[in-house]
């Protein structure tokens, strides 16, 4: 086994900042990060038409962005770790801020496709980071209330994406998604600068194996789900891609338990409460984000309505985690984390399935507002409790490789959720026509219900009361 090793060339602690200007320091890049993926799934019908898009491209608009971000989150928390985080931080802002601009450029598909990845190598920066910069910047006793004030942060970004995505869709062109986060990102990098102090973790050697096998292996399982519908599931391309990731993904965990200083420790896999609020990550997140992937685009293909109208009819459910998150952390301690993830995650896979039932052609607002509405709250239970049993069960050394392995749970979540009931939908349905959009949809809401509604079950597994700290 490696030691843990106190990074000697760790500067001393800066004098404390003010508590609000820490929280826009790590607030504003997780806001403009979190804005841009639901800006972009508001504006894929729009885009599909004005870059000749198909939906294979449409999936890759998200996908290019999620895998390199999923796939690079512990390597830039190592190397953060190693270098310095708030170093890293910024560089990875840098580079999103700049990817963001090549983005809003972009005149064909592949050029979109190309800077969405890139702008997910500077994301993988920035997410991991910003929560251990939070938890090092305040008191133990602040903790709970930080995170769940950075989860209202990360609500807002769900809130208000559908509506900035619609209003600038419509009141300009889907390219100024991309331009509006240079300015974002500029002053977001000044804040960062000016008001969070360095800090490093122990001092350990990157792994490049890993990092090969791991992104390797996502690569081939995400694209073989991606393709599997057009090209057939047993032709044997679709095949080879989905068994040789398998394979890649296995050598990536056989070498993660010989290296001595791997990318993803298992050890933090020793804690029941790491181990199991990774699963219900990982269901929430593939359940949730891959249905609004594809219910981001029904108002405009089913109803035709403009993005703007679109965006405002989703606020029942987006603004919902804005006002639930920070209840949530406020209140995590007192009630408990385990009935706040629960009873989230009912809710939100009841939202799902009552969505996934009740959509047709002709279905009215009223109908589905209730159940939008029902799957917000749950999503806002959800996000707060989450990061905080995730940092809370693992020793303080582990935590910023413990927050990079959470959002790489998430992101790998989000990734497979997209592909995979991109493929339900395109295996019923498609773009030919409205009910064939409809006869898509539905089977594909009503799975990502049910893979939300096994993350409830595998919630009640969690220690009934605190963080059900298990320090390995």
């Amino acid at each position: 086994m490696s030691t843990v090793l106190e990074a000697p060339s760790t500067p001393p602690r800066r004098a404390a900042r003010p508590f609000a200007a820490v929280l826009a320091a790590v607030g504003i890049p997780t806001f403009m990060v979190t804005l841009d993926n639901l800006v972009v799934s508001t504006a894929l019908p729009v885009i599909r038409t004005d870059l000749g898009a198909s939906l294979t491209d449409l999936q890759w608009f998200v996908n290019a962005y999620t895998l390199p971000f999923a796939a690079f989150l512990l390597t830039a928390a190592a190397i953060g770790d190693r270098i310095g985080r708030r170093r890293m931080f910024v560089a990875g802002l840098v580079v999103f801020t700049l990817a963001s601009a090549a983005a809003a450029l972009a005149a064909e598909p592949w050029q979109l496709t190309a800077a969405r990845a890139v702008q997910g190598l500077g994301g993988a920066a920035v997410a991991p980071l910003a929560l251990t910069l939070l938890a090092a910047a305040v008191p133990d006793r602040m903790r709970t209330a930080a995170v769940g004030i950075w989860g209202g942060i990360n609500g807002l970004g769900v809130a208000v994406g559908p509506v900035v995505g619609g209003a600038v869709v419509e009141g300009l062109e889907w390219h100024w998604i991309f331009w509006l986060n240079v300015p974002i990102g500029v002053v977001a990098i000044v804040l960062a600068l000016t008001v969070l102090g360095e800090s490093r973790g122990g001092a350990r050697r990157l792994d490049p194996l890993g990092l090969l096998l791991s992104a390797a292996g996502m690569l081939l399982v995400i694209w073989g789900v991606v393709d599997g519908p057009d090209r057939g599931w047993t032709s044997g391309r679709i095949l080879a891609m989905l068994i040789g990731g398998g394979v890649l993904l296995i050598a990536f965990l056989a070498w993660q338990a010989r290296n001595p200083s791997p990318m993803l420790p298992l050890r933090l896999f020793r804690s029941p409460a790491f181990s199991l609020v990774s699963a219900v990550t990982l269901t929430f997140s593939a359940g949730a984000f891959g249905a609004v992937f594809l219910l981001a685009q029904f108002f405009q293909v089913v109803q035709g309505l403009s993005p703007l109208e679109a965006g405002v009819r989703t606020l029942p459910w987006t603004a919902a985690p804005m006002i639930v998150a920070p209840l949530a952390g406020l209140f995590g301690d007192r009630v408990g984390q385990r009935a706040l993830i629960f009873t989230g995650q009912l809710f939100l896979a009841a939202g799902l399935l009552w969505i996934g039932l009740a959509t047709g052609t002709d279905v009215t607002y009223g109908s589905l507002v209730v159940a939008f509405a029902l799957a917000g709250v749950g999503m806002g239970l959800t996000f707060a409790p989450i990061s905080t049993v995730a940092l809370a069960s693992v020793a303080e050394n582990d935590r910023g490789v413990a927050s990079g392995v959470t959002t790489t749970v998430r992101e790998a979540g989000v990734a497979a959720g997209v592909a995979a009931l991109a493929s339900i939908f395109s295996s019923y349905g498609g773009y030919t026509t409205l009910q064939s959009f409809v006869d898509g949809l539905r089977p594909a809401v009503v799975v990502g219900a049910l893979i939300v509604a096994a993350g409830a079950v595998l919630a009640l597994g969690l220690p009934r009361r605190g963080s059900g700290v298990s320090r390995p």
